[in-house]
């Protein structure tokens, strides 16, 4: 993931305890369209003109559930996916999975899409099929304010860090000579540095940037951001008849301003590449 990439902002809570590959009890919920049933359980792609998304529902902005409005899903993932979903004549149906699952659960088909913030990747790209890409982003290094030892990647050689193991954010630590440790999600990466157990997490700096803005955490900072850009999309199993229809409707999300809008509710300016 950034992901995701990816720092999987510390706003939101901790992620629902789920089963191996997404199982277990799942929260659902349906948005869009006129009809309120759901596709059955293991149903082909667009069954019933519902697009099955899985998405963890803790890392925000992008899918994360707003305790101030009765918890519900939202976010800026969720906003782009749900207008993907209209202009293609379908509603959606969420469902959150862990991070460490989702892609599990796309192979088995339990849903369609996920749209979390996946970090496109040569490795991504040889096992599911990607649309157009509707997130630009650079990485950001997290450790506590009091720690002068990080100013950039290479200061993270040595260092152990916390990240969600099969995001694209482990292998960029990894790459730079750091020790990684295995947690669910950003939230977990913040306490454990917050505790002093690592020094650092590396993740999206979109996610860290909009924890900092709505959290006001002073105890830390953003040491230093990466150099390379990354582009996040949905992924969907490989080969997916649903794959063109996505990317259409994203070029006319894109075309009409509908991506520019979201992303400036959510950040300020227009990220979507």
């Amino acid at each position: 993931m950034l992901r995701r990439s990816p720092f999987v902002l510390l706003a939101a809570a901790a992620a629902l305890a789920l089963s191996a590959c997404g199982g277990g009890s799942p929260a659902d919920s349906i948005v869009g369209g006129a009809s309120s049933s759901a596709a059955p359980s293991g149903s082909p792609s667009g069954t019933g003109g519902v697009l099955r998304v899985a998405s963890e529902g803790t890392y925000a902005p992008f899918t994360y559930h707003d305790q101030k409005d009765g918890g519900k899903l939202t976010g800026y993932d969720v906003d782009v996916i749900t207008a993907v979903a209209q202009k293609m004549g379908m509603q959606v149906q969420f469902t959150d999975v862990t991070w460490d699952a989702i892609f599990a659960g796309l192979q088995a088909g339990r849903y369609d899409v996920v749209a979390n913030q996946v970090t496109v990747n040569p490795e991504r790209q040889a096992l599911y099929d990607f649309s157009t890409p509707y997130t630009t982003s650079t990485g950001a290094i997290i450790t506590r304010a009091d720690d002068t030892s990080i100013t950039s990647l290479a200061g993270l050689k040595g260092k152990t860090t916390a990240q969600s193991l099969t995001s694209n954010w482990a292998q960029v630590a990894k790459d730079a000579g750091a020790n990684v440790e295995g947690v669910e999600g950003f939230t977990q990466a913040v306490t454990l540095l917050k505790q002093g157990r690592v020094d650092a997490t590396v993740n999206d700096d979109l996610a860290v940037l909009d924890y900092l803005k709505t959290t006001g955490d002073t105890s830390v900072k953003v040491a230093a951001k990466t150099t390379d850009t990354s582009q996040q999309a949905f992924a969907l199993t490989k080969g997916s008849a649903l794959t063109p229809k996505v990317d259409e409707a994203l070029a006319e999300l894109k075309a009409d301003g509908t991506l520019a809008t979201i992303s400036k509710k959510y950040f300020g300016e227009d990220v979507s590449g």
